[in-house]
């Protein structure tokens, strides 16, 4: 085989593996929802934490901290936002509308000291969604138990911030489930 031969069959065969790369898997940064749904109505979290319960040992981690059902409806729309690929509305415009309610907002010990002082933390925000077509009132989808969590050292990171990324982590979760449509 000559020099020439040699060379175009090498050069058939890198384009040939070029094409098969570039070929992918189908990744993509669009949607995967339907293009009739471009717009999310998102009305307030509401806080289904029942603060009247007695602690036990079974619910002695669960704890309420006021205003969290806002953050979550404040930090999902911002998200919606960024994401781009549905955007927040009003209510008369929207093609969807996410319900949500917070049912439980956690802090478990992770870690303890030689002291049983407690070293790091996880912080588990659960809600309760559910996706809706506006103008077929119909429910497209609903997810019970659904998590943001972030684990922290309190010798690093305030409460605040941990739960600035628990609020991060369960909205960009949320976007994720909407837009992706698995």
């Amino acid at each position: 085989m000559t020099a020439i031969k040699k060379m175009e069959r090498f050069v058939r065969i890198s384009v040939l593996v070029l094409l098969l790369f570039s070929a992918g898997c189908g990744y993509t940064t669009r949607s995967m929802l339907a293009a009739k749904y471009r717009t999310v109505y998102i009305p307030p979290f509401y806080s289904a934490i029942d603060i009247t319960r007695e602690v036990d040992t079974g619910n002695k981690y669960k704890i309420y901290r006021p205003g969290l059902e806002t953050d979550i409806t404040k930090t999902l729309t911002n998200k919606f936002l960024f994401d781009g690929n549905v955007r927040p509305s009003d209510m008369d415009r929207a093609d969807l509308e996410l319900k949500g309610e917070l049912v439980e907002f956690r802090r478990d010990p992770l870690r303890y000291r030689e002291n049983d002082e407690v070293d790091e933390y996880r912080l588990n925000l659960v809600v309760n969604i559910s996706l809706w077509d506006k103008k077929e009132n119909k429910m497209l989808w609903e997810e019970k138990g659904f998590t943001g969590d972030t684990s922290y050292f309190p010798a690093q990171k305030s409460e605040d911030a941990a739960i600035r990324s628990a609020l991060d982590d369960l909205a960009r979760r949320i976007v994720a489930r909407v837009v992706e449509e698995w």
